[in-house]
């Protein structure tokens, strides 16, 4: 579908209802707007659709897994019914197993938990910090950022070439960057790792709310995603994949519910038989609630139909990059180039500002949310600032006041329920600010840029 067909079917086409659409934000200048909110990278808002199933369950919540009665039933099914759903949103194989998590962190931490001895972990320095810094109990070898996708495969090669050959290995990549939403080439990596014989993690919390993803298609051993980026709202996350690492592994937690049986024995102590199943690293009462809602996102997303989304997406992403374009102040990050396919994921620097403050402005003066700072993917933001990897600075916060220079990019991002007005606000605001400057004075504030009072 072209941009331009897309752009005359807007029944087709129109942003999936979102909570907070209609929300409107003071203006320090004066007045109110309704809020763009442009952050989707960080926490997506909820889909209207999902909201509604979460209140329409809510009244009959009960126990899962261990009660009698008719709540306590319903809930376990909804429970497990939502296991059964996100397996077939992510065309999971018939042996793989989903485990529900709080979120991608806790996905990919459970997991480094799981890897036998001596496993040997590759991951690349492009990586959020939420791959990038589990596997403290692995042997670690950490890959320079890729200028190609064919350079990412090609270095995994060489690093794989030279490694233990009978030992255990894992492979850690992303989908699409977080930073400059660059998709990639998951399947390609994916069987590089297996012709070495290492196995890999798809870290899938900016690719699963954007595309359709197929584990079997991709051929990845664990995928991870966070319900907060795909339109659920609550603290939720899933990890699934093969279950024979995490079927032998210690418990992620211990405690009720991941125990199959707990005996005492003669000498006072007790021994424990441990379940084989997901509920071994699901230890006590499971967010039922923030299973539903990821499962409750996924059908909404299946049935509005990603190749819609996508196309529409697609739409968003040039108009911005279209826009920032035409200001040449702006410098857009970028691993692969112009060319990349990518996600609604885009960071940018601008000439003369600090970033910080370049994001107070858009929020004080335009009712529009970026963010600003490192991304939580702190080696990558500098490799493509080209800044010196030992300066310090904090995930997220500012490091210069206004007018100083900034370390830190801006970092807009969109999907499923962003309309056409935020996105051309956003770029009208950036035109604006570059040429005028910004209508207001703004300090440094426990770390953060503000309006001055």
């Amino acid at each position: 579908m072209s941009v331009s067909t897309l752009a005359a079917d807007q029944s087709v086409c129109a942003p999936l209802p979102v909570l907070g659409r209609d929300v409107t934000v003071p203006l320090v200048t004066g007045g109110e707007v309704t809020y763009a909110a442009l952050d989707y990278a960080a926490s997506a808002p909820a889909l209207q659709r999902v909201w509604d199933d979460v209140a329409a369950y809510a009244p009959y919540y009960g126990s899962v897994h261990r009660g009698a009665g008719y709540l306590s039933q319903l809930s376990t099914d909804l429970f497990e019914n939502a296991r059964r759903t996100v397996a077939e949103f992510l065309d999971c194989r018939a042996e793989d197993q989903v485990v529900f998590t709080r979120s991608t962190t806790d996905s990919l931490n459970l997991l480094a938990a799981a890897l036998p001895a001596d496993c040997q972990v590759f991951v690349f320095e492009t990586e959020h910090h939420a791959s990038l810094l589990p596997w403290r109990n692995a042997r670690v070898t950490y890959l320079d950022a890729p200028r190609t996708p064919e350079q990412a495969v090609t270095t995994l090669e060489t690093a794989l070439a030279g490694r233990d050959p009978h030992g255990p290995a894992l492979v850690c990549v992303t989908g699409a960057s977080n930073v400059t939403g660059e998709i990639w080439p998951v399947r390609e990596l994916a069987a590089a790792a297996h012709a070495h014989g290492a196995r890999i993690v798809l870290d899938a919390a900016q690719l699963a709310p954007h595309h359709p993803l197929s584990v079997q298609e991709l051929d990845v051993d664990w995928v991870a995603f966070s319900g907060h980026k795909l339109y659920a709202p609550f603290g939720s996350g899933v990890l699934a994949g093969r279950a024979d690492w995490l079927a032998t592994a210690e418990p992620y937690l211990a405690g009720g519910g991941a125990s199959r049986k707990v005996t005492r024995r003669t000498d006072g102590g007790v021994d424990v038989e441990w379940h084989e199943t997901a509920a071994r690293h699901e230890a006590g009462s499971p967010n039922v609630i923030g299973a539903y809602s990821i499962a409750s996102a996924c059908k909404a997303l299946t049935e509005a139909g990603f190749d819609t989304l996508v196309a529409r997406e697609r739409h968003l992403i040039d108009t911005v990059r279209a826009g920032l374009a035409e200001v040449a102040e702006v410098r857009i990050l970028s691993l692969f180039g112009d060319d990349a396919p990518r996600v609604g994921v885009i960071s940018f620097v601008v000439e003369g500002w600090n970033s910080s403050h370049f994001a107070a402005a858009l929020s004080a003066e335009y009712g529009i949310g970026v963010r600003d700072g490192l991304f939580c993917a702190h080696p990558l933001v500098r490799t493509l600032l080209g800044s010196d990897p030992q300066t310090q600075g904090e995930c997220g916060a500012p490091e210069a006041a206004p007018g100083e220079r900034s370390l830190n990019a801006i970092r807009v991002s969109f999907g499923a329920g962003t309309p056409d007005e935020h996105v051309e606000r956003f770029v009208s605001a950036v035109k604006e600010l570059v040429r005028d400057g910004a209508k207001w004075n703004y300090r440094t504030e426990d770390g953060r840029c503000v309006p001055a009072v």
